[in-house]
């Protein structure tokens, strides 16, 4: 088996976080012990109390004393639990606080080398599961463990104290829960856990996919289908779930056996040990009944260990999460006019993929609407993405008024706006979030914009106007509404380039048509390049060019291509019903 603690090497993730919180952790070791301890001095007093109480004896102050500790223990046991929890937790949530910081931190620094690497469902299962697996590192297997072995060395000193012989028969039967049933633990559920976890990533990927297709599926009368899908992966993890439980439940028996036979041990030693005079057979039954609350301490152990291949598989991948640092060359700065725009042998593949984008020549001039169309998978919005720098291609160059995009990074914001299928309103004002778009525009600028994009009639109808919150998502507005909001972000922007991705997918014709007679009415005076599938508003394009396989397969003006190209005509045609 490979070493279990092989990830821990060259951890960064959850060492370094052990050592900034080392005081609260030991504050934690010391409250868990003096719990257990509380636990089992409560049950040694209240044996020692019965026998003594047993024997009649002649003054009610030789038992005072064990009644008073009975008491107090009985009171610290879940005091001290109580402070345990609440400080382990608050250990917990400092840590998971950091890392989530950190990781969001590690995935912003980079976004589009996640995008290009990651699949959605990748992502949500590091954000869903690794954090929550370290959380469960913490309080699960680390806290536990630590606690235990400390138990294990103080029982044994203790019982060392009587009979050295018997502590260490003890202790190899402890040993047995402590240290043996972990590792066997960990050695029969390891490759199924893995297993568990690989399934349940799956299943974040796959229903990721359903999730954000569902309507497709709907639409298509494929929704037995859409129920289907998930069906295989369900099965072999709850075929990979019963069988664990079944170990586990073998498992626990043989603690439950092994802690019998201590339990016996012990009693007969006691036996043996204490029955010497009246006075020492008290303390018989005091150490018998104090094993039974150290259960609670050790039988944990094993189920803490045995999702330890899960937790450092997360440690590694964790490790492992080191974005793409992209050296950018020397930046440059361009005046905020119109530029031209060139893509000189562009060449692009996605990794262990074939070129999406093959030796792709174009110019954009200043101030030219640009359509690009074809079908879904042809490179249209990889170009896109090759133009703003967050993709970088592997032949060729992409210059806005001759200098290389790449160097262009720091003024990215001010030369590109982008409007795409789905722009995020968050759940703020509508003022707010059309001022994301240039944090220094006034009040009235924004109404301007808002009256540019043909709102000012329904903010007139808001309760608050334009200070009227927009709830999560921009669920207040209705998807043309929503892309009109964030074509007026664009406007106060004030970009000279913008991008449109498919920005009408999903709105009827009428809204659609309505819209883009808006937006190249507003944007008139900018350099577009506007990614569609259909033809719907074409004439709005100066340039119209068709992708297939990473190359133009068709070139030229909306009139020109009606006239001299049988293609167009036919999609035309298609597209608007005729």
């Amino acid at each position: 088996m490979r070493n279990p603690f092989q990830p821990l090497k060259k951890d960064n993730w959850v060492k370094p976080y052990m050592k900034k919180y080392k005081g609260l952790l030991c504050l934690i070791l010391v409250l868990g012990l003096l719990t257990f301890f509380c636990g089992a001095a409560l049950m040694f007093n209240a044996g020692y109390l019965i026998s003594r109480a047993a024997q009649r004896p002649d003054n009610i102050l030789l038992i005072y004393v064990p009644v008073v500790l009975t008491r107090a223990f009985g009171i610290g046991r879940p005091t001290f639990r109580y402070v345990e929890r609440l400080t382990s937790h608050n250990w917990v949530f400092k840590v998971t606080s950091d890392l989530r910081k950190r990781l969001y931190l590690t995935l912003a620094k980079d976004a589009a080398f996640f995008q290009q690497h990651f699949k959605t469902g990748d992502i949500l299962a590091l954000l869903a599961d690794d954090i929550g697996h370290l959380q469960n590192l913490y309080l699960r297997t680390i806290f536990p463990t630590l606690i235990s072995w400390f138990l294990y060395i103080i029982i044994v000193i203790v019982l060392g104290y009587f009979s050295w012989f018997f502590a260490l028969g003890m202790a190899l039967l402890l040993a047995i829960i402590v240290f043996l049933l972990p590792l066997v633990s960990i050695a029969v559920t390891g490759a199924r856990v893995m297993q568990k976890k690989q399934l349940t990533q799956q299943l974040y990927t796959d229903l990721t996919d359903n999730v954000m297709g569902v309507a497709d599926w709907v639409i298509s009368g494929r929704e037995n289908d859409f129920i289907a899908k998930s069906q295989p992966t369900l099965k072999a993890l709850r075929k990979e779930t019963l069988a664990t439980k079944r170990f586990e439940w073998r498992r626990d028996f043989c603690i439950q056996f092994v802690f019998a036979i201590i339990s016996v041990a012990l009693l007969l030693w006691t036996n043996r040990y204490f029955t010497t005079s009246p006075a020492a057979v008290n303390w018989a039954a005091a150490f018998v009944l104090s094993l039974f609350p150290l259960i609670d301490a050790f039988a944990p152990v094993s189920q803490g260990v045995e999702e330890w291949p899960i937790y450092m598989s997360s440690v590694t991948r964790l490790n492992d999460l080191k974005p793409q640092e992209q050296a950018l060359p020397q930046q440059a700065k361009l005046p905020t006019t119109v530029p031209p725009i060139s893509f000189q042998h562009v060449e692009f593949a996605y990794p262990n993929e074939s070129n999406i984008i093959n030796d792709f020549n174009l110019t954009v001039n200043s101030g030219e609407k640009l359509a690009i169309l074809g079908q879904t998978g042809m490179g249209k919005t990889t170009l896109l993405d090759l133009l703003l720098g967050d993709l970088q291609a592997q032949k060729g160059a992409i210059t806005i008024a001759g200098v290389p995009v790449a160097a262009l990074q720091e003024q990215r914001k001010e030369l590109i706006g982008m409007l795409d299928q789905k722009p995020f309103l968050f759940n703020t004002t509508v003022r707010n979030n059309i001022r994301l778009g240039n944090l220094e525009k006034t009040d009235q600028e924004i109404d301007e914009a808002l009256k540019a994009v043909q709102l000012g009639p329904l903010m007139a109808r808001l309760p608050k106007g334009a200070d009227t919150i927009v709830e999560e998502d921009g669920a207040r507005f209705s998807g043309g509404e929503q892309q009109r909001l964030a074509l007026a972000r664009l406007i106060v922007q004030d970009a000279p380039i913008i991008l449109l991705d498919e920005p009408t997918v999903g709105l009827d014709p009428i809204t659609e048509k309505a819209l883009l007679r808006t937006i190249f009415s507003v944007l008139a005076g900018k350099t577009i390049i506007w990614v569609t599938h259909h033809l719907q508003g074409i004439q709005n394009a100066d340039q119209i060019i068709f992708l297939e396989h990473g190359k133009i397969n068709m070139q030229g003006s909306p009139h020109t291509l009606y006239q001299e190209n049988a293609r167009f005509r036919k999609l035309y045609a298609l597209d608007s019903g005729e």
